[in-house]
């Protein structure tokens, strides 16, 4: 059984993110600019954009956050979204999920400046990917795809199942695997709170990627010998033995589940810190205008 170092991963890509931005600054171009909103102060939210900023200082980014408090009106949001927009130096900016409840996430995704929408969630950058076309694609799946393909892990062929169908992971996951690509050109089968057979299903499938948000779904047998693990899910569980009072739970029950991998991601460690690092190559892209002029 192999763990696949998320962190490491990471790291190592940053590390070529921000050779590449010294290069382009030295060469006398514009170093990229990443801007984000935070409405309110969710816990998991507060962690994961003060991560955002610290990702965008070890790639050598411009960084802006604008910080909101959860009272603010959705007209006011939308106001802001648009400042953004028209700004020349942001080359991508991110609003993040959730937002309180009397504002229409859907009505703010569609709001951003798709070239600029470089958490891939606009209709434009969703469907463009759906059909194989170059554009920003979701962070999570995004980030998944380089784990096989840093560690030579075989897809062409191979039966995977991925469990959950959310927009932002469990479809454009599908999406990606079964493209073709490489990695890519799996057979995917996406399974979800309403199918069937679900277990026998796993059993056949090389690869697993759980994408649920249910601690420890994934059990020894519903895995075959030899599969590739890839978990999603960052659940907060309860646990007085430590100072947060929680600790991160993935999807997959690992110590069970762990022996009988070929590779598998822990949690934390695993996914998580893939994601953060898909939205700098895509701030990357849209510093460089790769995509859309």
């Amino acid at each position: 059984m192999t763990l696949i170092d998320g962190k490491a991963t990471a790291a190592a890509i940053k590390a070529e993110i921000a050779e590449e931005v010294k290069q382009i600054v030295e060469a006398g171009g514009k170093r990229p600019h990443l801007a984000a909103i935070l409405v309110g102060h969710d816990g998991g939210s507060e962690t994961y954009v003060k991560n955002k900023v610290l990702a965008c200082e070890a790639c050598g980014f411009k960084s802006t956050l604008l910080r909101f408090e959860d009272d603010i009106t959705e007209e006011f949001l939308l106001e802001q979204v648009d400042k953004l927009n028209k700004d020349a130096d942001v080359d991508g900016f991110i609003v993040q999920l959730p937002l309180p409840k009397h504002i229409s996430e859907q009505k703010v995704i569609e709001a951003i400046d798709y070239k600029k929408d470089v958490d891939g969630f606009h209709p434009i950058n969703v469907g463009r990917m759906s059909i194989g076309l170059p554009c920003y694609i979701s962070a999570t799946p995004n980030g998944i795809m380089d784990l096989p393909a840093r560690y030579n892990i075989e897809t062409k062929g191979k039966r995977c199942v991925v469990l959950g169908r959310s927009n932002i992971v469990g479809k454009p996951m599908a999406q990606l695997m079964m493209q073709k690509r490489t990695p890519g050109d799996a057979t995917v089968t996406v399974l979800h709170s309403h199918s069937e057979n679900i277990k026998e299903i796993c059993r056949e499938a090389d690869i697993i990627i759980a994408a649920l948000g249910q601690p420890n779904f994934v059990t020894a047998d519903m895995v075959k010998k030899g599969a590739v693990i890839i978990d999603v899910g960052t659940t907060r569980v309860p646990d007085a033995t430590r100072k947060t009072g929680f600790r991160l739970n993935g999807d997959v029950k690992f110590d069970e589940v762990a022996p009988l991998c070929s590779y598998i991601t822990p949690v934390p460690g695993g996914v998580g810190p893939m994601t953060i690092c898909s939205l700098m190559k895509n701030t990357l892209s849209a510093g460089k205008k790769e995509f859309y002029k």
